[in-house]
């Protein structure tokens, strides 16, 4: 079972994904802390969220339909299995076992290249 957590503000405009079992955990509106690169970027500082879950044999399939949905700047979406993390930008996917610490600071290392703030940078290990 994968476990993650989306930002619906992060999909480019015309996005759809559709066609994977998700379960909504929980969604919620809330305010974002964004970092002036962030604001000067347009991001939103409301962000409606949803945790989600799903059976993971189609884990890297999710990935690579949210590497192509993400907008490109700014954003990432972040799911987990019970053995394996995914960190997914907009044209790259960052997949490591939980736990493994350098490959939790590859991803870090690049959404700090792309300007999201170490504060986002929180993903479950």
């Amino acid at each position: 079972m994968i476990e993650g957590t989306l930002i619906l503000e992060s999909l480019q405009e015309g996005s759809e994904l559709k066609g994977y079992p998700i379960r909504v955990r929980s969604m919620r509106r809330e305010k974002a802390d964004l970092s002036l690169e962030q604001i000067a970027a347009g991001l939103p500082s409301l962000w409606s969220v949803i945790d989600f879950e799903m059976e993971d044999e189609r884990a890297f399939e999710l990935a690579e339909a949210l590497s192509r949905f993400l907008e490109p700047t700014g954003w990432y979406a972040s799911f987990q299995s019970t053995t394996e993390s995914f960190i997914v930008f907009s044209g790259r996917i960052f997949q490591y076992p939980r736990g493994d610490a350098s490959g939790r600071a590859e991803a870090q290392a690049y959404g700090r290249e792309m300007g999201i703030p170490e504060i986002q940078l929180n993903w479950a290990v």
